[in-house]
């Protein structure tokens, strides 16, 4: 069966594979994002999540109804790019969703775009609750000297928001019969892999060398594809790791759990 989605992001990268993945299988694809393009998709529409305004204007041209809505667009982290990582990776999400639910179907998917940079969200509460609570995008940059945060954690604050905010969503979300999940991928090779590089230095050069590579655009698109669809239907509120087993190397080491694994003759313990 046909549907329809709106994909944020999609000139390139990961919502570009999205694009294609989605048009392949015979959906219909609704283009956002602040470079034009063409290409596998419907219809384009011009988003800025900078800018309320262009938000607004963005919603009003929405053409029909949809089955969903993945929120792919964002900022890398970038010194000097503080606030704006803040506004487009989470505010500016956030109230473009907002505006975006009258046109979700019954039964409709939202996915949101974290990443496993956002997996230490159990650690920052507090600080998430207080991002949360701006609402005009004139306040992010009080907000970023207040809390005197540089690029990376700027970028990394954006995305333990985005997990939260889905995990916050759920409830409400299921009662308009809505699903709303996340998906966290690590160490993408998209054009802005070198950014996280600089950003994230030595961890990320040790995390992509025990996986073996980076993952790709289209790895990420083929999971994506699948949580927008009927077939995850009962999936609602989960923030699923597309990682290449980064989070469990992390995790074994941090937890002591090589105690665990099978000998390496395979013979049993």
């Amino acid at each position: 069966m046909s549907r329809t989605y709106a994909i944020t992001g999609v000139a390139s990268g990961i919502g570009a594979r999205l694009a294609a993945t989605l048009t392949s299988q015979g959906h219909r694809v609704i283009g956002l994002d602040r470079h034009e393009t063409s290409e596998n998709i419907d219809h384009f529409i011009p988003l800025d999540l900078g800018d309320d305004t262009a938000i607004t204007a963005a919603v009003a041209q929405m053409p029909c109804a949809i089955d969903g809505l993945c929120n792919n667009a964002g900022l890398p982290p970038r010194t000097g790019t503080q606030a704006a990582i803040l506004q487009v990776n989470f505010l500016g999400t956030r109230t473009f969703t907002q505006a975006m639910l009258p046109h979700l179907k019954d039964g409709g998917s939202i996915l949101n775009m974290a990443s496993r940079a956002g997996h230490g969200w159990r650690d920052n509460i507090d600080q998430n609750k207080r991002l949360a609570a701006l609402r005009h995008a004139d306040q992010v940059e009080h907000f970023v000297r207040a809390e005197a945060i540089d690029a990376t954690r700027c970028y990394n604050l954006s995305k333990e928001a985005m997990i939260l905010w889905t995990l916050a969503m759920t409830e409400p979300m299921i009662a308009r019969g809505i699903r709303v999940n996340s998906l966290s991928p690590g160490g993408v090779s998209t054009g802005i892999l070198d950014d996280f590089k600089r950003a994230f230095g030595a961890q990320m050069a040790r995390n992509v060398e025990r996986a073996g590579r980076p993952g790709s655009p289209q790895e990420i698109a083929d999971i994506a594809a699948f949580v927008m669809s009927p077939a995850c239907n009962w999936l609602k509120g989960a923030d699923i790791a597309i990682d290449g087993g980064m989070g469990a190397f992390n995790a074994t080491d941090m937890l002591g759990l090589d105690a665990m694994r099978l000998p390496q003759d395979g013979t049993a313990a």
